[in-house]
């Protein structure tokens, strides 16, 4: 049975401009050391710069794996849950967003899920999807099977491995969210607001 490997990382960390910082560089480099283990059969990448970058970076790594855009891992809104779903603590996060704003972020999370959260036809394949927390907040959710708005607070740092499985017939496998052991202490829990980290 043909079995699916996703290994989806958040971007490395960026500066307001979307450009990678000297730390973003080094977690991508050493997420694409971690990865140089892996039959690693293609990396894609979100089209905005910091991802592309970081693609890149890791890439140098994997010397076989080509490399390419995907629009689907763009980073989005996938999912605007209504007033009843919505936690206290986001509510002010989706002033603004008009119908046909929401529609048009839900369409492309449904491509990203049609495109990447599907079983292989023959062989197995190995694929790095370098993106931003939201669309990895997407598949993980799918992945659970989890109602529309549970990828609400499912965040994830800069570079840190989310690895979902996908075989016919199963249901898909998470095999780690959020791990950032290649990464040393003073590169972890970027992407995230600052407070105590464990």
């Amino acid at each position: 049975m043909a079995t699916r490997h996703l290994y989806l990382a958040r971007h490395g960390e960026a500066d307001a401009l979307g450009r990678l910082t000297d730390a973003g560089r080094r977690q991508a480099g050493l997420l694409g050391e971690r990865l140089a283990g892996v039959p690693v059969d293609a990396v894609w990448h979100s089209p905005l710069p910091r991802a592309a970058a970081s693609a890149y970076e890791l890439a140098r790594h994997l010397p076989n794996a080509p490399v390419a855009e995907a629009p689907e891992l763009i980073d989005h809104v996938p999912y605007v849950p209504t007033p009843a779903e919505t936690p206290p603590s986001w509510i002010g996060f989706f002033d603004g967003y008009d119908p046909e704003e929401a529609a048009s972020g839900h369409r492309l999370a449904e491509a990203l899920v049609a495109r990447f959260a599907t079983t292989p036809a023959s062989a197995d394949t190995h694929e790095v999807l370098v993106t931003h927390a939201y669309p990895i907040a997407w598949l993980l959710r799918h992945a659970l099977d989890a109602p529309p708005s549970r990828w609400l607070g499912l965040n994830s740092g800069n570079t840190a491995l989310t690895v979902i499985q996908y075989r016919e017939r199963l249901p898909p496998t998470v095999l780690m969210f959020n791990d950032m052991s290649h990464l040393p202490p003073g590169l972890r829990w970027t992407g995230f607001p600052a407070g105590v980290r464990p």
